[in-house]
Order: C-alpha cells, then structure tokens, then sequence
C-alpha cells in the first residue's frame, strides 16, 4: 500500500469515528500518522530529479515576498498585473499561469515580490495538478494572498485553507506555547503549567510520542488551550509554518451589496474587482499593512537624508539587525548610532546595538 493509500485509509477511519471524549486518544493517535505520512509525501514530491524542465521556484528579492494562491480562473494574473508592472498571461478560460510567474509592487519606497502561483485544484495537497509544488512554495512567503471568487461562496475559502493546513502551512496562528526536547535517555516526562481545557493529555502525548518510535523526551506545555493537532505540529517543527494570510474576495460587481458588506467585514479581508478597478488601492495598503514592515532612512554626517530610499527591516528591528541588513559584517565595526525620530526619546539619541527602531526613524551610523 503506497502512501496516499494509507492517508486515505486513515481518514476514512477518522471520518467514520465518533468524536466523544472515549475517542480522542484513538483520533489523536489517528492525527499523528497523518501528519507523519503527509510529510513523507511531500518529502518526495520535492525530492531532486533528474532531466530538464521549466524550472518552479522563483529565486526570492524585494524587502518581502507574498504569493498569490487560489483556484483557476479567480482573477490572480489580473491582480498581478494591476499591482506590479508585470503583464502575465489573462485568458477567461483555466490553468493560463502554468508555472510560477514573479512582479515586483513598489510602495511607500519599498520592493515587495508579488508571486502568482498556478491555480490549484482540489486534493492539491495529495499532489493532484502539481498541487504540493504550488502550496509548498507558499512555505517561502511573508504574506499568503489568498484570491476567493465572491460569487463562489465560502467553499473556496475552506478547502484552500484545508490543502495549506495538509502540508504544514498555518495560516494567521501564532506557533503552539510548547517546549519539547528530545533526549538520549530518561523516559518521557509530562508537564502542563495550568490543567488543559483542550483534548491534550499526557496519555495523549506518549501514545504520539510512541507512534513516532520516540522513548525519551522532555514536554512542557504551556497553554491550556493546546490540542493534540498543536503538539503534533510541534513535533514535525521543521515542516509547520506559521503565516499571515490576507483573503481577497474578487469579482464584487457580480454580488448584491449586501455580500460585499459581510464579506469585507471579516478578519483580514479585502474586497475588489479586478475588471472593474474596484479597492485595488485598498488591497495594496492591506498587503503593506499585513507585512508590518519599517522604513529607515540613513543618514550621513552634514548630509540631508534621502526619503526617496529607504532601507526595509521587520518591525521592532533593533540597530543591529539594521547593520545587519547592509553587511553581516557591518555589526563587528559598530560604535553608536544617532536616532532622530519616534524611538528616539531626544533627537538625536546615541543609540547602542539594541535600541529598537520604528517606522520613518532616521538613523546615523558611526563605525570604529
């Protein structure tokens, strides 16, 4: 029996268990070798191979990258070709983007990488229509854009987010408040900080454990609220991660404004039409918004600094990641740094290493 057999196998059996209280040590064992097997199959697909062939992956630029995912014909080249001076191929009919296909947004003086993915199609996770290339590129993104037809209801939206979930990609959570440390000897030793509310327990957790031939390990959780699935994704660590995700529901002109209303009122949602250049703007500053970048501007001595280039760091950088972010070596001939702006209590401020810098600070570097 091949992989995707197995799979298929265990969620039937999940499927045809009750979900009860005398169940949850047996679905949550069933949970684990899912997950175990979909990292096995996803571990092959991106496997190298030999021969040619158009190459997938885009080499990653810009000061941040976000990929567009969605199924075929939702409007996601049309969107890249507003936004980015790209112009990729537009065609009323499905899978015109075959491969991926990069464009750069200018904003606010930063590069921000658009990268249209081809459409995907259900069962995208079990490597249907190159499905596992497409969402495990997405592995690489700041920010996933999530384009959903408004005319096609909430199904889009639940079955995309269930093909990212199968490969380890979680959309809008922040990583499970659990410590674990496999050792070489000592058993397995439990401890929760607070009494779980959730379905995790220590049963639960050495069954896991055993299943993944795990005999000696160190587990402290530390939010009542985590679940089997957390500790799971805990376990396959390397494989899980975490990021924001913006829903964009296109084709507005084609629902009553009543949908519109209720659609752009839900979390990181936007609201647009491509055909008919309706919220684009909006869409743009949502991206910007979500990336929760910083501009910095720099400043040489008797020299007025040039607002039209700054330099693009995550937000709540310190001084050295910025030093970082012009040369690695950069930190090592350090001495102060000067700060005039909204971090700084007096301007200038003389600044060490771990001061924090804010967006539109401007920064006087000094080096020994």
């Amino acid at each position: 029996m091949g992989v995707v057999e197995k799979m298929k196998a265990i969620e039937e059996e999940m499927a045809r268990t009750q979900k009860n209280k005398a169940t949850e040590y047996h679905l949550g064992l069933l949970k684990g070798k899912l997950a175990r097997l979909r990292q096995q199959l996803l571990a092959e697909e991106t496997a190298p191979s030999g021969g040619g062939g158009v190459g997938f992956e885009v080499a990653k630029s810009g000061d941040a990258r976000v990929v567009l995912i969605g199924y075929p014909s939702v409007g996601k080249s049309s969107l890249l070709g507003k936004i980015t001076t790209t112009k990729a191929e537009i065609a009323h009919y499905a899978f015109t983007t075959l491969t991926s296909v990069p464009g750069v947004l200018k904003y606010q003086g930063a590069e921000v990488q658009i990268v249209d993915l081809p459409g995907i199609i259900y069962g995208a996770s079990q490597g249907k229509g190159r499905g596992r290339q497409v969402v495990s590129t997405a592995r690489t993104a700041d920010l996933v854009l999530m384009v959903l037809d408004a005319t096609k209801g909430a199904h889009q939206r639940e079955s995309l987010e269930k093909e990212l979930e199968a490969v380890g990609i979680r959309l809008n959570k922040e990583k499970p408040n659990i410590y674990y440390k496999k050792k070489e000897t000592g058993g397995v030793k439990v401890t929760f900080t607070s009494p779980s509310i959730a379905n995790l327990t220590e049963e639960a957790i050495k069954g896991i454990l055993k299943d993944y031939r795990i005999h000696n390990a160190d587990v402290l959780v530390r939010d009542d609220k985590c679940t089997i699935d957390d500790f799971i994704d805990i376990l396959n660590d390397q494989h899980c991660n975490y990021i924001k995700c913006l829903y964009a529901y296109n084709k507005i002109d084609a629902v009553s404004l009543e949908e519109v209303d209720r659609l752009a009122r839900e979390p990181n949602t936007v609201v647009m039409s491509c055909e008919s250049d309706l919220g684009l703007d909006d869409v743009v500053d949502e991206i910007w918004y979500q990336l929760n970048l910083s501009r910095v501007y720099t400043k040489k001595r008797g020299i007025k600094p040039d607002f039209s280039d700054p330099l693009v760091v995550r937000n709540n950088s310190s001084i050295g990641e910025l030093c970082h972010s012009i040369h690695r070596d950069f930190k090592d001939k350090f001495k102060y740094a000067l700060v005039w702006g909204s971090s700084a209590k007096h301007s200038p401020q003389k600044c060490g290493l771990t001061h924090k810098i804010r967006d539109e600070d401007v920064v006087s570097l000094f080096t020994k």
